[in-house]
């Protein structure tokens, strides 16, 4: 049985290895996607996304039915996520290492469009680089993953007006490398 992010509180407080499947199920894509974006490292963003999942499990397992109800999973779920990715980037600035080799995305059966197409993910990820890490944050759990900016804020410990302004000054940044490119 499948379902929906706002009813799995329910399901995880009453049946937690029934339904974590699910929960698993309906953020993965987006947990990797948004770490993608924030590691610039495939091999680190499934790390990251595994770890997430290992995390969320062992903190619901330790938790209260009523506080398992309770919870606004998606903002919950990007805490965890947001964290170790900060993790992941200090761990990198003291131990850096040569970037991977194959850091496809969605290989394509074309290999013209799989060359513009990485081409492409390359320039976003270098100008999403160049954003202080509270606008990438801000910019990707908005326009990648999706977040309302209450539930970034929540996920980022910062306040509702402060999250927008990040994605707004982040944004405004990446216009500015666009028309600078130009």
């Amino acid at each position: 049985m499948t379902t929906t992010l706002d009813h799995l509180p329910a399901h995880l407080a009453s049946d937690l290895d029934g339904a974590f499947p699910d929960l698993v199920r309906s953020t993965s894509n987006g947990i990797y996607s948004g770490a993608l974006q924030l590691t610039r490292n495939r091999h680190d963003a499934e790390d990251v996304t595994q770890e997430t999942f290992v995390r969320i499990y062992r903190s619901l397992r330790s938790y209260p039915p009523e506080r398992i109800r309770s919870l606004d999973l998606k903002p919950w779920v990007w805490t965890i996520a947001l964290n170790l990715c900060r993790n992941r980037a200090r761990s990198r600035a003291r131990h850096p290492e040569a970037p991977p080799v194959d850091d496809r995305i969605d290989p394509t059966p074309n290999p013209a469009d799989e060359a513009s197409g990485n081409a492409d993910l390359a320039v976003w990820r270098d100008r999403l680089s160049t954003l202080p890490t509270p606008q990438r944050s801000a910019v990707v759990l908005r326009h990648v993953v999706g977040l309302s900016y209450e539930e970034i804020a929540a996920a980022t410990g910062r306040s509702g007006s402060t999250s927008r302004s990040d994605v707004r000054r982040g944004l405004a940044r990446l216009r500015t490398l666009i028309e600078e490119e130009q």
